[in-house]
């Protein structure tokens, strides 16, 4: 066997067990899975690694293989983001993360991004639906600038939302997780309600 063949072997073994690691542990960090794959496999060499989308694809196949419920149990993360979104509808919110891209696990995290001039306009919103919150500061990039912003979170139905409250500027700002990252993919609520129409056909 040649070396670029045992090369692909070693990538696609590592992308097949990356993704297991996010189906079974509900880790939705790909860096950190491919860590941990990398150490299943005895790799060393980084050149060995997956690209991200590799490993979207394994763990579209593993879940169509091994996890037949994992339609359903997007469908009710994406149904309760929905509903969470009209409740902060006049901050504009945008659902992002694993609900949004189809890689969230039975115990992942809503994700929304927020628009308002203040944070405090947010939390104005929370105290008032007499939810019980978490303060936590995030930072995003424009480009390779931080853009520091301000996470809510709370518990909804045994599930985590987190609520990242950027201001409206920020809003046509094309933004990433980190520096060399790509633009974080994001969808309003009715972007989200065609989605879940999809599933239904």
């Amino acid at each position: 066997m040649s070396r670029k063949a045992t090369k692909n072997n070693i990538r696609e073994h590592i992308a097949y067990l990356a993704a297991r690691i996010m189906a079974e542990d509900g880790i939705e960090d790909h860096a950190l899975a491919k860590r941990k794959a990398a150490r299943q496999a005895g790799a060393v060499d980084a050149r060995q690694l997956p690209y991200n989308e590799e490993i979207d694809a394994a763990l579209h196949t593993y879940r169509l293989l091994y996890q037949k419920q994992h339609p359903l149990q997007l469908r009710e993360l994406r149904l309760l983001a929905v509903e969470i979104m009209d409740e902060f509808l006049r901050f504009d919110p945008r659902l992002t993360g694993s609900v949004l891209n189809g890689n969230a696990s039975q115990f992942a995290d809503i994700e929304l991004l927020l628009f308002a001039e203040s944070s405090k306009q947010v939390e104005l919103d929370l105290l008032n639906g007499g939810l019980r919150y978490q303060t936590v500061e995030k930072c995003f990039y424009a480009g390779e600038m931080p853009v520091e912003a301000v996470e809510f979170s709370f518990e909804r139905e045994a599930v985590t939302v987190r609520l990242a409250v950027l201001t409206p500027r920020e809003q046509r700002t094309r933004l990433k997780k980190s520096p060399v990252g790509k633009p974080l993919d994001q969808a309003t609520p009715r972007a989200v309600e065609q989605l879940l129409a999809q599933q239904e056909t």
